[in-house]
């Protein structure tokens, strides 16, 4: 979205771009030729001195390494590869290393991030060349040290970014594009949650809550457009990280009348379940709506980027910015899906909520987050893995925004 930068913010998005780089290894980078190199396993074993990480890859790949503090986070990138893990390579706690994530961080960018219970340091990171069976192997080894050291490593991360990166310039577009003469479609942003290294939720049968809100968007993009007067942007159309910010300014770019985003949560107790439809609110509507805000809003810390710097200026800009008008329309909409689906589906418990999303901060277009289910619940997992199913609630959807532009008609009238 676009926001007038003030020297402070200008300085907040410098340090985002400078933590970019521990390692810049000078590996051959695999020439793309249509068909992505082959991440095939992921093997991590406890030494008694490190925990070594072996990737096998089918091809001799660059590498770059970064450390992120508050959570303690290696991140390796990779150029854009296809990760074919078995389900032995599932995120899971060793030694000192609490999980992982793989995913495409960007296109031409893969990532895993690795999560720490304590500082580590890079003590080692090589490819190995193909050996008998062996392929290439990419060898990183993590090591115990203190608070200290990670953060004078993660600042010489940035000096070796700012002294090796190439600047460059992109242009801002305008939020708000000159309408088409003769189009007078309404223009709907749909955000599939979450994507690429930041798979969301894991349901019960691991199923990924990413890959489920992507076919559910998609749904509800063709519905739309089948019924005319609808033009419906995607904020992702495929596995890819977009950030959260990001996702605002594609809607607003495209000059978005209405903003949804979808998710599927999941916790701990597997009784819960039911669609829920939230707005923004400075002040929660209760502890649970609370935590789901909490936790949506780390995706760009999950995905190995810390955008901690920025959220107090982005965040005291947007809320000055936010109009009644919006925040009024933002609760007629959620209301008018709660309406809408309630006949349709399995409500949650208060279905209609409220907190501090911070995809839902766009000042000027009416925006709400539907989590369509608990992934940790075995009907709503079920529900949500049915094709069937998932156009159903498609449909709902789509006539809730049916009524919704109805209801203004009306109310201009």
């Amino acid at each position: 979205m676009r926001v007038v930068l003030t020297p402070r913010s200008t300085i907040c998005v410098l340090v985002v771009l400078m933590t970019m780089g521990l390692f810049g290894l000078a590996h051959p980078v695999f020439a793309q030729t249509g068909k992505d190199p082959v991440i095939s396993n992921l093997r991590v074993g406890q030494h008694p001195d490190k925990v070594r990480l072996v990737l096998d890859m089918s091809n001799d790949l660059s590498f770059t390494i970064f450390q992120l503090p508050d959570p303690y986070r290696i991140v390796l990138d990779l150029p854009q590869v296809s990760f074919e893990l078995p389900k032995t390579a599932r995120t899971r706690s060793v030694g000192s290393v609490a999980g992982w994530r793989y995913g495409l961080f960007e296109p031409g960018t893969s990532r895993l991030v690795i999560d720490a219970k304590a500082p580590l340091k890079v003590a080692a990171a090589f490819v190995l060349p193909p050996s008998g069976e062996q392929g290439h192997r990419l060898v990183l080894d993590l090591a115990p040290t203190d608070r200290d050291e990670f953060i004078v490593a993660s600042a010489a991360s940035i000096e070796r970014r700012m002294a090796n990166r190439t600047p460059r310039v992109t242009p801002t577009p305008s939020p708000n594009p000159p309408a088409v003469p003769g189009d007078n479609r309404r223009v709907v942003a749909i955000d599939p949650g979450h994507g690429g290294v930041d798979p969301g939720a894991i349901g019960l049968s691991k199923v990924y809550e990413k890959d489920l809100v992507l076919k559910v968007a998609k749904a509800l993009k063709a519905e739309l457009e089948s019924r005319g007067g609808y033009k419906v942007v995607l904020t992702r159309e495929s596995d890819v990280y977009i950030q959260l910010r990001e996702r605002i300014a594609i809607a607003r770019r495209a000059g978005a009348e209405m903003f949804i985003s979808l998710h599927a949560d999941s916790i701990d107790d597997t009784s819960l379940r039911g669609l829920s439809v939230y707005t923004l609110s400075e002040n929660a509507s209760d502890e649970e709506a609370a935590s789901l805000a909490t936790s949506e809003n780390k995706s760009d810390i999950i995905a190995g980027m810390d955008f901690s710097t920025e959220e107090p200026v982005v965040t005291d800009i947007l809320i000055d910015l936010a109009q009644r008008r919006t925040m009024n329309l933002s609760t007629r909409l959620a209301n008018t899906v709660v309406e809408e689906m309630g006949p349709r589906v399995r409500l949650l418990n208060r279905p209609r909520r409220s907190a501090g999303f911070a995809v839902l901060k766009a000042p000027d277009v009416p925006s709400i987050l539907v989590e369509l289910g608990f992934l940790s619940n075995s009907q709503d997992e079920k529900t949500l893995r049915d094709a069937t199913k998932r156009e159903q609630l498609a449909t709902g959807l789509a006539d809730s925004i049916d009524r919704f532009f109805l209801g203004m008609q009306s109310a201009r009238r």
